[in-house]
């Protein structure tokens, strides 16, 4: 079940940097309650009019085939494979979704066979996309390696084309061998984290961690760290386990597995027992929270710090995992979706449709490099709320960073009106 698209930034047209990547206004994200929906109920979302569409998809089509330009898919390695790969990834997915033309079927896979024929043999006999510091926390600092997060974020939209690869006679015939490789490769990835322990189970359900090795380049094997891959390691933040558990759930969609939906399912019962709830109606919860031994220092101090983080970005990412979860019937009802609804529309959201403004999500101030975006549009609720819907049209921008991924998504999961 296709869910909203990992675009983070309305930016011109280039190359972004990480930084803004991560930090988007225009992103999307969360939730877990107690008692009664808060707030006012859902409005229904009824389907855009096609004078509030008109021109997207002509003028996200430019934008997209502008930047793809720079074909990421021939250089990018580790973490980046989700941050600058992905977002083209699902515009290509799901402007075939809201359009029926196959170029955009043809674009996904001419740019999965890019990034998957790089892949290298790492020691372990699986295939990763390694680099320089690729664990990208400064928990697990300067190792070479490969990175989970970016694997699934690149993984998911390929893994979705590969199904409707193999449902669609017109698409089978040139991209179904190829299809059926992806998905086997996605598979064995799968394999390769979780041979090298990184799923822990916890009281709660479960998460995934960094690993605490990497290759050793000059003699072909793990660094020491290998030998403690069952009991250290750092746990990944709450946004990277949502990213991950989007795209297994895409795998069990797809390949029928119970392990995938089992281990989404156990992550997003961590998350929900990691939720607050303010002011006896809306929800709040830490960008990182110490999962097991594995995250506290010898000292017994965590490793990371514990609370909100000032990137409100982070928190769209979460709601894309939690609506996902909700659509698949695991761990969130109706009630949780409402309580997440209220949150982003009745307390962050500034009131105003035309130039929105949401605020933190615990209403602290803003900080930092992310003080234009202390808090987003959760644009992953909606398809579940009219108001919402209001207001991302009201402020979306086919042609910017953003839209690559979010304007097809848009179109093919809300309708063209």
């Amino acid at each position: 079940m296709p869910t909203t698209p990992s675009a983070r930034v309305d930016s011109a047209i280039g190359r972004p940097t990480r930084r803004r990547v991560l930090g988007s206004a225009a992103g999307l994200g969360a939730l877990a309650l107690l008692g009664t929906p808060a707030g006012r109920a859902a409005e229904p979302v009824t389907r855009p009019g096609a004078a509030v569409t008109k021109g997207w998809l002509e003028l996200w089509q430019k934008s997209i085939l502008a930047s793809a330009r720079k074909r990421y898919c021939d250089t990018e390695t580790g973490e980046e494979l989700g941050w600058f790969l992905s977002p083209f990834l699902n515009g290509f997915y799901h402007g075939y979704r809201a359009t029926g033309d196959a170029k955009w079927a043809d674009l996904l896979m001419d740019w999965a066979e890019s990034w998957v024929k790089r892949g290298v043999k790492e020691p372990d006999g699986f295939v990763g996309w390694p680099k320089a510091d690729g664990a990208s926390t400064n928990v697990v600092p300067g190792l070479f390696t490969d990175n989970m997060l970016g694997e699934a974020m690149a993984f998911h939209p390929v893994v979705l084309m590969a199904d409707v690869v193999g449902k669609t006679p017109a698409l089978q015939g040139r991209h179904g061998a190829a299809a059926a490789r992806y998905l086997q490769l996605a598979e064995e990835t799968f394999a390769k984290w979780d041979a090298r322990g990184c799923w822990r189970a916890t009281d709660a359900g479960g998460v995934w961690v960094v690993p605490p090795f990497g290759i050793d380049q000059a003699a072909g094997r793990f660094t020491a760290g290998y030998d403690s891959r069952k009991t250290d390691g750092f746990s990944h933040p709450a946004n990277k386990q949502n990213h991950i558990a989007r795209w297994l759930l895409a795998m069990g969609d797809v390949t029928g597995k119970p392990v995938y939906h089992e281990r989404a399912r156990l992550w997003f019962q961590t998350m929900k027992s990691r939720m607050r709830l303010r002011d006896g109606k809306y929800l709040v919860w830490n960008y990182w929270d110490p999962a097991g031994p594995w995250d506290y220092k010898a000292n017994r101090q965590p490793k990371h710090w514990v609370g909100v983080h000032p990137n409100g970005g982070y928190y769209g990412i979460d709601a894309e995992g939690i609506a996902a979860a909700h659509e698949h019937g695991l761990v969130f009802d109706k009630a949780d979706l409402a309580r997440l609804i209220a949150t982003n529309r009745d307390f962050m959201w500034d009131q105003k449709v035309e130039g929105a403004t949401f605020r933190r999500i615990d209403g602290g101030q803003p900080e930092g490099q992310w003080k234009g975006s202390p808090g987003v549009l959760w644009a992953a609720l909606v398809p579940h709320d009219a108001t919402l819907r209001r207001i991302f049209e009201a402020n979306h921008k086919p042609d910017g960073w953003g839209g690559i991924a979010s304007t097809p998504w848009y179109l093919a999961t809300v309708g063209r009106g």
